[in-house]
């Protein structure tokens, strides 16, 4: 079996398409401009109202946290000789798109998910669901030293830091303990094993 399959890869390309468009109009305000900022107005690329360098500076701020997190989930689950798949969650996509049109000041949605398919112990139930929010822990860390230990160029002190917020968040709200949500599953399995 293959580690990812053609549809999967389709659905990491569309979702991060999807997420960067979400997130161009928030992110795109922290995207650092050149020494010119008339020159950056100047050269401003747009494809049907979307500031395309918005677009690309979202998306590699979400993307990465979002497939990283769900990609934790997958590998830990085929570590363990259980199927997974990838999957970009299109209608939760829609409705963000939907959302991010209505000017709504939060958006809520879902991205991806990945399917588990096959049976699991306790315990590694709990640490596939567990995986994808201590990726996230990692990515947010790691972010979080290089903004506060490393003499970064202005941009990617911008980078590192919306990677560490970013991640941040994805860490704490997956692992809220409310039901289908990354924490309650970790903490259903953990109970499992101790009881």
């Amino acid at each position: 079996m293959a580690f990812f399959s053609v549809g999967e890869l389709v659905d990491v390309v569309l979702m991060t398409l999807f997420v960067g468009y979400i997130f161009s109009g928030y992110l795109g305000k922290y995207r650092p401009v050149g020494d010119d900022p008339i020159a950056h107005y100047q050269q401003k690329r747009s494809m049907f109202g979307v500031d395309i360098e918005d677009l690309k500076f979202a998306a590699m701020i979400t993307a990465p946290a979002i497939i990283l997190h769900e990609l934790g989930h997958k590998f830990v689950a085929l570590a363990f000789g259980i199927q997974a798949q990838f999957n970009a969650a299109y209608f939760w996509l829609i409705l963000g798109v939907v959302l991010k049109l209505m000017n709504f000041g939060f958006i809520f949605f879902v991205p991806a998910y990945v399917t588990i398919l096959g049976g699991a112990t306790h315990l590694q139930s709990a640490l596939i669901a567990g995986a994808g929010p201590f990726v996230n822990l990692l990515l947010w860390g790691i972010a979080w030293w290089c903004v506060k230990n490393m003499k970064l160029k202005k941009k990617w002190m911008s980078i590192m830091s919306l990677t560490s917020r970013v991640n941040m968040f994805l860490f704490f709200f997956n692992m809220l303990p409310f039901f289908l949500f990354d924490g309650y599953k970790f903490f259903k399995g953990m109970f499992g094993v101790l009881f």
